[in-house]
């Protein structure tokens, strides 16, 4: 487990993605994606006020909305930790100082909480200056309404620039990245942004850690991938080299008795990340991805999927 500064609760090792709610989730199973996660030990949610704008019909919103809906019916936020983020919803696109506050006050209203424990940059915004990124999330701060920042899909010069300034002139820094990170997306992360995270002593909350379901185990060759909701994601790693990572998975998966999911999720706690996000649309989805909370891979598995997926780093 892991605390943050600004932040309460002890973190679980697995956050609990909710890109699927308003989207392949309805509100009935969103919530018991919700209530299973819980269940199991779960403490970490991530969601964004753009979740599902990609959807026919939503407008954004919606992932925060079924949330804010589970919170009421629980009657208590207090045991768990809700990160969302700013920038990329409809109506409040950027991170200019005006946006940020607008779009922090309606994910308050959707979520139906007094405070965003973890409130990210959800992708950085040339436009506006770093100073005025950071005097914008500073003052969401000051005035209660979030706990922590956190920058998410930000270059390492920008998110090193932002946690400096914003620790020289005594205002709230990014306490944490998310990135994307995977077996089959290596080389963005550790190239450069993975140094910087530990310079700069970041957390770092992966996303698509099982890429888009690819690592799954699900899909073996490309006849597999058909046409579902994520087949378009799913389909960008249909190759020999995907395949071989999947295999490798697998045949690990097997020798310790787990799901292929777990071994893909725990390969990013062994390479550092601090909470992997993953999701489900399902509660029946859940254990395998609970279950990485606590597997440590050994050397050699480790090492075996370092190789395989060398055409990714």
């Amino acid at each position: 487990m892991t605390r943050l500064p600004g932040i309460d609760l002890e973190l679980s090792p697995i956050c609990l993605g909710t890109n699927t709610f308003g989207w392949t989730a309805d509100a009935a199973a969103s919530h018991a994606v919700l209530d299973g996660f819980v269940a199991g030990g779960g403490t970490f949610i991530d969601t964004a006020d753009m979740y599902s704008t990609w959807v026919p019909g939503n407008s954004g919103g919606e992932s925060e909305t079924i949330i804010g809906e589970w919170i009421a019916h629980r009657g208590r936020h207090d045991d768990v930790v809700i990160a969302t983020k700013v920038a990329a919803h409809p109506d409040f696109r950027g991170l200019a100082a005006e946006t940020v506050a607008a779009g922090c006050d309606a994910s308050l209203a959707r979520l139906g909480v007094e405070r965003i424990d973890l409130y990210y940059a959800h992708h950085d915004d040339a436009k506006r200056t770093i100073p005025e990124i950071a005097a914008a999330f500073d003052a969401l701060v000051r005035a209660g309404k979030v706990g922590a920042i956190a920058a998410s899909n930000f270059g390492p010069d920008r998110l090193r620039e932002w946690v400096e300034h914003a620790r020289a002139e005594g205002l709230a820094a990014p306490v944490a990245l998310q990135p994307e990170y995977h077996l089959l997306r290596r080389a963005d992360f550790e190239g450069a942004l993975q140094p910087t995270t530990e310079a700069l002593g970041l957390a770092t909350f992966t996303y698509y850690g099982l890429a888009s379901g690819f690592l799954t185990g699900k899909y073996r060759s490309a006849a597999d991938v058909g046409e579902g909701a994520r087949s378009g994601a799913v389909g960008t790693y249909a190759t020999a080299e995907g395949f071989a990572v999947v295999d490798a998975l697998v045949e690990v998966a097997q020798a310790r008795g787990v799901a292929p999911a777990t071994v893909a999720l725990a390969w990013l706690r062994a390479h550092g990340v601090t909470a992997p996000i993953a999701s489900a649309r399902t509660a029946e989805q859940l254990p395998p991805l609970l279950a990485a909370g606590a597997l440590e891979l050994a050397d050699d598995e480790r090492s075996r999927l370092d190789a395989v997926s060398t055409p990714f780093a």
